[in-house]
């Protein structure tokens, strides 16, 4: 299908406002010949899973997934679930899905590799559980800004009383206008979560190179936002930079489990970031219990892979690479229970952000010292032969800001557009026309600073 565009018209009985929404996520394609599917996951030996594993596998945790549907029926993901809701409105309830993004997002969450005769795609955490929650991200039918707003808000306060510690909305959308009394709402239950002790994280945006607009949920206060990092740690020129940005996680050449023919996709984005924080807290917090989501969230920013600058922090780079097998071996002091330790002002971002800032000073300790994190294994081989595509999803909302902010009348259109990637087949699955090859980085693009000497490579 390519890229589409739909408008669609919110019409709200008290006002509205004028607003662009864009997908956050990533864009996907299954794996290769020549190796196994887990053997393309670099990610994986690069974050040092196999030594994490020795310690946790995220059991005992439950991770909130709030997304388009999912495919329940994944050998991948088969045990994985538990009983979700959705609050779409769409017919076919949450093993219902219009593209593959939530069954790829809870792949690299929770994947158990039991496909592919134990050879299939592997969770950074595969002993949590996921709790699957639908919304209409607009892959299916028409969507109402308003409604999905409304969704979102539904979700995360599901999510809360079913016990979830760690929510996962790798989803988004940029405002032109930040004031609307629906965002004014999902910022009252994100606060809400956040009194609860469980972490909100999404991803930032995959627009850096077309205007970098801020984009929502991922720069809300009270939420974590994610961006995106390539083999070498680097941040990937479509990941978004400003103040919004709280880590950096792998989001380039992933493989994770999908609705394609093969079961299989590879994919790029900080949909697939936004992921892997949220498994690497689930794995902490299954091997500290008693720890709050400041503690969590804190441990693993002090022992993230630091800006190569020295800083304490970047826009590009937020407060580093997320390196969750350091938070397991040497968390440190996790801090005070009681205290966040990034900043959470009374208002998010509200334009697309020209150049370098810095949040204020945080109340997060010095970093910890620890060894750089390194490869394990090879790098994944270059996927070759035909390929077919798993999307992302577009999502379009009303976005903004602040709760308590006033009304503003008018008519909103909000445009929708759907990304889809590259994917490649497995070996043994009959080739696939190619249907959307993934567009190549712009050569005149220099990438920003990768976050210290890598902190995948030795």
């Amino acid at each position: 299908m390519g890229r589409t565009s739909t408008r669609v018209r919110w019409r709200a009985a008290a006002a509205a406002l004028l607003a662009a929404g864009i997908v956050v996520g990533p864009v996907a394609a299954p794996a290769v010949a020549e190796d196994t599917i887990r053997q393309q996951q670099w990610h994986l030996d690069a974050m040092h899973a196999s030594e994490m594993w020795k310690i946790t596998k995220g059991q005992g945790i439950t991770v909130a997934v709030i997304d388009g549907g999912f495919n329940l029926e994944h050998p991948d993901l088969a045990g994985q679930f538990l009983p979700g809701k959705d609050f779409s409105g769409s017919p076919g309830g949450v093993g219902s899905y219009g593209d593959g993004h939530g069954t790829g997002i809870a792949s690299l969450i929770a994947g158990t590799g039991r496909g592919m005769g134990g050879a299939g795609a592997q969770g950074l955490a595969p002993g949590v559980k996921i709790l699957p929650l639908k919304i209409n991200n607009g892959s299916v039918g028409s969507l109402v800004s308003s409604d999905f707003l409304g969704q979102i808000g539904e979700a995360i306060t599901y999510a809360v009383d079913q016990g979830a510690r760690v929510i996962n909305i790798s989803q988004g959308m940029n405002a032109v206008i930040p004031l609307s009394e629906e965002v004014a709402k999902i910022n009252s239950v994100i606060a809400a979560a956040r009194a609860k002790g469980v972490l909100v994280i999404s991803s930032v945006g995959n627009e850096a190179e077309k205007g970098n607009p801020v984009e929502y949920p991922g720069a809300l206060p009270g939420v974590v936002g994610v961006g995106a990092s390539d083999q070498a740690g680097t941040v990937t020129a479509e990941s978004e930079h400003g103040p919004q940005v709280t880590l950096v996680a792998p989001g380039m050449d992933m493989i994770a489990a999908c609705t394609s023919p093969t079961g299989y996709c590879k994919s790029h984005g900080t949909s697939d970031s936004a992921a892997l924080v949220s498994a690497s807290a689930a794995l902490v917090w299954s091997v500290h219990p008693e720890w709050t989501s400041n503690q969590v969230l804190r441990v693993i920013i002090n022992t993230a892979g630091k800006p190569k600058d020295g800083s304490n922090r970047t826009d590009d780079a937020g407060y580093g690479a997320a390196r969750p097998r350091i938070a397991l071996t040497s968390p440190g002091d996790p801090g005070p229970s009681d205290v966040s330790p990034v900043p959470i002002s009374e208002a998010a971002p509200t334009a697309a952000p020209s150049g370098a800032t810095t949040l204020p000073p945080s109340s997060v300790p010095s970093p910890v010292e620890s060894p750089t994190d390194a490869a394990v294994g090879v790098a994944p081989t270059q996927p070759k032969g035909e390929v077919v595509s798993r999307s992302s999803s577009a999502l379009p909302i009303v976005a903004a800001v602040v709760a308590g902010l006033a009304l503003v009348a008018g008519v909103v259109f909000i445009l929708v557009r759907r990304r889809r990637s590259a994917v490649q087949p497995e070996a043994q699955v009959p080739p696939v026309p190619v249907q959307h090859p993934m567009p190549p980085v712009p050569s005149s693009y220099q990438p920003p600073a990768p976050p210290g000497d890598n902190p995948y490579v030795k």
